[in-house]
């Protein structure tokens, strides 16, 4: 690589010199609304960006720049009108002084410096999105160690919404979990986290306890999230993600994230898929761990804490027992495969809210969420995969929790909510 090679285009507000640019021309946010409103009343889990498949690897292109012994690339990802972009790095691995740093070309807008801390067993990284429609990725280097960086941009997310512009607002009747209605809860209600996939999708998910209670980052959501061995590394979680008044502005943060996980075990038959995070959450973010119940006994009171359509974190409450049933039936106990919730006494779920966690009375998680039909407008049921049949499953690693959960063999029964 020559040492130096000088940028052949500027942009405006100052920003280093850029030679390359992805454009994507403008979407019709319209159509793409009222397209998911269609995938959403199906259960399919919700899309919140338009992913393109792009090859901009830094090393083979010619955008670099040097200056004092540091080597600079730049490209600009454009794209009029979206709501956010979103990236998937297919090759990403950072040498000890390199960054990355992401942010929107008026400087309005950025996420995190990206470092080598972020290097990761899949050599690929997904990152957060960022609120903007113009945005630049730059990388710099010390000129001694840029022939070792892997950095090839292969996905942008083209957003059509945002975490708080969806096809339809989440319901009224929904409870943010700072209201004093979450105070009993707030160990459980950390949690919970809302989750893209593929740069394109939305559901939520939560951290999992395990008998060695070790703090292993194990997450669980639901199967129809559509989280496998191809595309778990592109998971982002994001934490934290509530309203900071009771009823007030959606004012969420999308600060706190955590990207890249390995599959583990799903199924279909109780709606479950868990991963391991290949790193865990930042200690400071408070995240905790989830306790669970596996014993199949109904409950006498539940509570989901979850993002409805994808909002900031609500909590809602079912004050009568659960009943075990066969995914949207209504006999008990059905084929033994769910949890019903028969009709919820405050608050509700929506789409965007798959996956998430259902508590029994001791705080215990015995569930999480596949679907129904439940709204602020309908007063019908909600269905969990029940943990109890998640736990055997089908009987083999990939598809059951027991040999990760318990891979000590202790044989409990249930284990508490962990900080």
């Amino acid at each position: 690589m020559k040492q130096t090679i000088w940028a052949l285009a500027l942009l405006s507000f100052s920003v280093p010199a850029i030679a390359s640019t992805t454009y994507f021309a403008p979407i019709d946010i319209q159509a793409l609304h009222d397209k998911e409103v269609t995938r959403e009343m199906k259960g399919e889990a919700p899309h919140f960006a338009v992913p393109h498949s792009v090859s901009v690897n830094a090393l083979s292109d010619k955008s670099w720049s040097e200056k004092n012994g540091l080597m600079t690339w730049s490209h600009r990802v454009s794209a009029p009108n979206a709501v956010s972009l979103n990236f998937g790095f297919s090759r990403f691995n950072l040498t000890e002084n390199a960054k990355v740093e992401i942010r929107s070309t008026d400087f309005s807008q950025s996420i995190r410096t990206l470092t080598a801390a972020d290097n990761n067993v899949d050599r690929e990284f997904w990152t957060p999105v960022i609120m903007s429609d113009d945005v630049v990725i730059e990388l710099t280097v010390p000129a001694n160690e840029a022939q070792n960086v892997e950095l090839e941009l292969g996905t942008v997310g083209q957003g059509f919404r945002t975490f708080a512009q969806k096809t339809a607002k989440s319901g009224s009747c929904n409870v943010d979990v700072v209201c004093a209605e979450g105070n009993d809860w707030r160990a459980e209600i950390n949690s919970v986290a809302v989750i893209s996939t593929g740069g394109s999708s939305f559901c939520t998910g939560f951290m999992v306890n395990n008998t060695a209670e070790n703090k292993a980052p194990y997450f669980m959501t639901a199967n129809h999230c559509r989280i496998t061995a191809s595309n778990a590394a592109s998971l982002v979680a994001y934490w934290s993600y509530q309203s900071k008044q009771c009823g007030g502005a959606r004012n969420g943060e999308l600060k706190q994230f955590t990207s890249g996980s390995q599959f583990l075990a799903s199924s279909a038959r109780s709606g479950f898929t868990l991963v391991k995070f290949n790193k865990s959450p930042d200690a400071a973010w408070g995240v905790t761990y989830a306790g669970w119940d596996r014993s199949g006994v109904d409950a006498s009171s539940a509570v989901a804490i979850h993002h409805p359509n994808t909002d900031e974190k609500s909590i809602s409450f079912e004050y009568d027992p659960t009943q075990v049933t066969t995914y949207l039936g209504t006999d008990v106990p059905g084929d033994g495969t769910h949890v019903r919730v028969v009709d919820w006494d405050k608050g509700t779920t929506e789409p965007g809210s798959s996956g998430s966690p259902l508590f029994n009375q001791d705080h215990r998680i015995i569930g999480q969420l596949h679907g129904g039909y439940a709204s602020c407008d309908s007063q019908t049921s909600d269905y969990y995969g029940r943990f109890y049949t998640s736990w055997e499953g089908e009987g083999r690693s990939n598809n059951r929790l027991k040999d990760h959960l318990d891979s000590a063999n202790r044989g409990s029964m249930y284990v508490d909510t962990i900080k």
